[in-house]
């Protein structure tokens, strides 16, 4: 009777309907997980592929895993989102106390059976790959943790972001690609630093501790440059052209901001944060499509 009247209890919960996840789940910026996982396919000297695994691994990296990654950090960040006025659109959710409830259960509803069903599906290696990227990005935003609140590694734990690039080598027996997976992750790093300025004011408001908080504006800038011009560098061994749009795109973005330390500036400069993973992301899947059409790029 106790067990049946939890059932009908749990029935009756409120839900978030779809529109509010995807909002939540921020689609503009899927491509950082979605375009990732692409590339790494494309980096096992393969246009396409039809494995059940990355196929299962593509869909996981839309909705589900990008609901988990803003869904809880959304949570956890609701009274600094609430003094953002970027928050409220595209930008990300601004969260009602009624939403915490229904969102924190929509996200494990539709991450946990996921991550179980890719466990069956993956070899253990990529299954493992997997399950690191997705703590990593819990830890970011939750508690005991929640490396969000804990300068420089709050950035450092942003290397989640590019773990996916080398989970279509694992699934399909590949070599890892060493190289763009580094320069990723350098990029990454660098990428979150520079997108923090712009939420220093709310922060330190809001009692938060970030790199960006601690550095200042001029000093995230400089930090951030730092991580591209790595990323950059990591590159090199792969592709000029690739390596030049990332120095072009984000290192200009970096000096901009450099040159007009503040907040305003950088919140001016996101939207070009925004689409750096599609312009550098363009530039490198042309060469490595036209060489893998040409036969000439088997992978690294």
């Amino acid at each position: 009777m106790r067990t049946r009247a939890r059932l009908h209890n749990l029935s009756h919960l409120p839900l978030l309907p779809l529109r509010r996840l995807l909002v939540v789940s921020r689609p503009a910026l899927w491509i950082n997980t979605v375009g990732t996982l692409v590339t790494g396919v494309w980096l096992t000297g393969r246009l396409y592929t039809l494995d059940p695994g990355v196929l299962a691994l593509l869909l996981y990296l839309t909705l589900p895993f990008n609901l988990l990654i803003y869904g809880l950090n959304d949570l956890s960040d609701r009274e600094e989102d609430a003094r953002s006025s970027r928050k409220g659109g595209w930008q990300g959710a601004r969260l009602t106390v009624a939403e915490g409830g229904p969102l924190l259960r929509a996200t494990l509803a539709v991450n946990l059976p996921a991550l179980v069903i890719l466990a069956v599906m993956l070899p253990p290696a990529a299954s493992l790959l997997l399950t690191v990227s997705t703590v990593l990005f819990a830890a970011y935003s939750l508690p005991p943790l929640r490396l969000k609140g804990r300068p420089f590694l709050d950035g450092l734990s942003n290397v989640a972001y590019a773990l996916p690039l080398a989970l279509p080598a694992l699934a399909l027996g590949g070599a890892v690609p060493w190289w763009p997976l580094l320069a990723l992750m350098a990029y990454a790093v660098g990428k979150h630093a520079f997108d923090a300025a712009q939420d220093i004011p709310a922060d330190r408001e809001a009692g938060t501790r970030t790199v960006a908080t601690v550095l200042g504006v001029k000093g995230t800038a400089a930090y951030a440059l730092a991580w591209f011009a790595v990323a950059g560098a990591l590159l090199l061994p792969v592709s000029l052209l690739t390596a030049a749009a990332l120095w072009l795109t984000c290192g200009g973005m970096a000096v901009a901001l450099l040159r007009d330390p503040t907040p305003g500036r950088a919140a001016r400069l996101y939207p070009l944060s925004i689409v750096t993973p599609w312009i550098v992301g363009a530039v490198a899947g042309v060469g490595l499509v036209y060489l893998l059409a040409l036969g000439l790029w088997t992978g690294i």
